[in-house]
């Protein structure tokens, strides 16, 4: 049975502050980290998981919209899914998907409109019904036979973690290579139009090369940037271990994940604009809640050293664990934009708290493994 002790919110956050302070040790793989993270840490992550799964399930639109704010979400309750063994979350999720007819929203090419297309595809996994990915499939297989450079289709850095995750899990799931292909092709004519190798860092998109924070540092977008960090995970997951251009993207997680570490702040934000902290002084959990998954989960592929990042990752949950209130309410969400903003505590959005859960299940795993 398990100890009701973490389901306070106050408890979590101690136990968390724990966490924190053991993984900023020199050693944090120590018997001590062990014993902690059995004694209730995970059990913390769980519930807070759920909490904050319930809480949005309760607040969605009756109209189950699959946009782009709303699919990321369900991205999101997939790892609750995962990571609670709670088959609730599943048949909620297919309800939605059922009620869209498994179809992507408008726009042949929009890579918004194509997220959606990741749930599809994880719940094919456990349910291979061809009308479940049918729709997708089409759609991805009329950009396959008329491939258009990245920086025209995905011309804003969001759009690599809307689209090409799906083009890799459709790859995995056909075995067909020409998803892959064209993903990575696209993939990367986008990174080098968008990405600044002197920062490590993306443009939002190509109005913003020659812009600044109020510091007269280059903007660079948190949310943006942790769309790029967290699509390079979802790609990973699913693209084959022997594919060519895989370590391309292991070296990109890599480069951004050192930047990103040095740019986190002392409360375990990321600021809105993340070469500006003092300007952009107020807590935002999406972008903190991306850079922590793709950072959590780099460890626990073996891509990033935990020894260098541990710290980081537990000082990011434990920001996001205290943005969320005692009915599962996720604050702090920047509402949705193109560039650095304000946040206030009472913001939530749905792709907020799917990129909250997406952390949570790779935080789970960290302590668990």
């Amino acid at each position: 049975m398990r100890s009701s002790w973490p389901e306070n919110p106050m408890n979590i956050a101690r136990l968390v502050a724990a966490i924190v302070a053991i993984a900023a040790a020199p050693a944090f793989q120590t018997k001590a980290f062990a014993q902690i993270s059995t004694n209730g840490f995970a059990d913390s992550v769980v519930e807070v998981m759920r909490r904050a799964s319930n809480w949005q399930i309760a607040h969605l639109p009756g109209d189950e919209p699959n946009d782009w704010v709303h699919a990321v979400f369900w991205a999101g309750l997939m790892a609750s899914f995962q990571t609670t063994g709670d088959g609730g979350y599943a048949d909620r999720a297919t309800s939605w998907a059922a009620a869209n007819g498994w179809m992507l929203g408008p726009g042949a090419r929009d890579a918004d409109n194509q997220c959606a297309g990741q749930t599809y595809l994880e719940l094919y996994q456990l349910d291979p019904q061809p009308e479940r990915i049918g729709a997708t499939q089409q759609r991805l297989d009329a950009m396959v036979a008329d491939p258009h450079l990245g920086r025209v289709d995905w011309w804003w850095c969001d759009a690599l973690f809307m689209a090409p995750p799906v083009f890799a899990r459709l790859g995995a799931v056909t075995g067909s290579p020409a998803y892959f292909d064209t993903m990575s092709t696209m993939w990367w004519d986008t990174t080098d139009f968008l990405f600044d190798p002197s920062e490590s860092l993306f443009s939002r998109d190509s109005s913003y090369f020659d812009r600044q924070c109020p510091n007269g540092e280059k903007m660079f977008w948190s949310r943006g940037n942790a769309w790029v960090i967290a699509g390079i995970v979802r790609v990973l997951q699913y693209l084959p271990s022997d594919y060519p251009d895989r370590p391309r993207f292991v070296g990109l997680l890599q480069a951004m994940a050192q930047r990103l570490a040095a740019l986190q702040k002392p409360d375990g934000y990321w600021p809105s604009c993340l070469t500006d902290a003092d300007d952009y002084p107020w807590p935002e959990t999406s972008g903190t809640a991306g850079f922590t998954y793709a950072l959590a989960w780099g460890i626990n592929q073996g891509i990033l050293d935990p020894d260098q990042y541990s710290g980081t990752v537990f000082n990011g949950w434990n920001a996001l664990v205290q943005a969320v209130d005692g009915d599962g309410k996720l604050g702090w969400v920047q509402p949705p934009s193109g560039e650095p903003g304000i946040s206030q505590q009472s913001d939530t959005q749905p792709y907020g708290v799917g990129l909250f859960l997406l952390a949570g299940s790779e935080v789970y795993r960290l302590v668990t493994r």
